[in-house]
């Protein structure tokens, strides 16, 4: 197998990894967008926070199961920024811009059904995008491949 060659990743591989992803990105996301709209923020600070929080539980998802398997902090840091930093980048550019163009979503509040609707919907959206993307890192020993060997 010459250096261009690569296995697949199953599909199941793929989709549990972009899950993982989802989960952190998902709770800053909303978190984020929850306080961005309960401050009555303009959308771009709102956007601003939640992808900041994203980036944050995303990758503090995967330093904390590093951390568990015995590796110095700096050492779980690195993995988490080479596991999950195109991940997150992917699904973080695809949810914002679902989000961005549903019309009124980033204006709707807390408290309305099109705010959690729109929510839902570009996380949907995002995790359809990126599980091929990180099928394709994984079959080259990138993305959360390189989290595996702490499991």
């Amino acid at each position: 197998m010459t250096a261009r060659e690569h296995t697949p990743a199953p599909w199941g591989t793929a989709a549990r990894a972009t899950l993982h992803c989802l989960t952190g990105c998902a709770a800053g996301e909303v978190a984020g967008m929850a306080i961005g709209t309960a401050l009555r923020w303009h959308d771009v600070p709102t956007m601003a926070t939640a992808i900041a929080l994203a980036f944050v539980f995303g990758y503090s998802l995967t330093v904390f199961a590093v951390l568990r398997a015995g590796v110095s902090l700096r050492a779980a840091v690195k993995v988490a920024l080479a596991a999950d930093t195109v991940s997150i980048v992917i699904m973080e550019i695809t949810d914002n811009t679902v989000l961005a163009l549903v019309p009124g979503a980033l204006d709707a509040h807390l408290a309305d059904g099109l705010f959690w609707a729109s929510l839902a919907a570009s996380f949907a959206v995002a995790f359809v995008v990126t599980t091929p993307v990180n099928r394709w890192l994984i079959g080259r020993g990138r993305g959360h491949a390189v989290v595996h060997a702490y499991h």
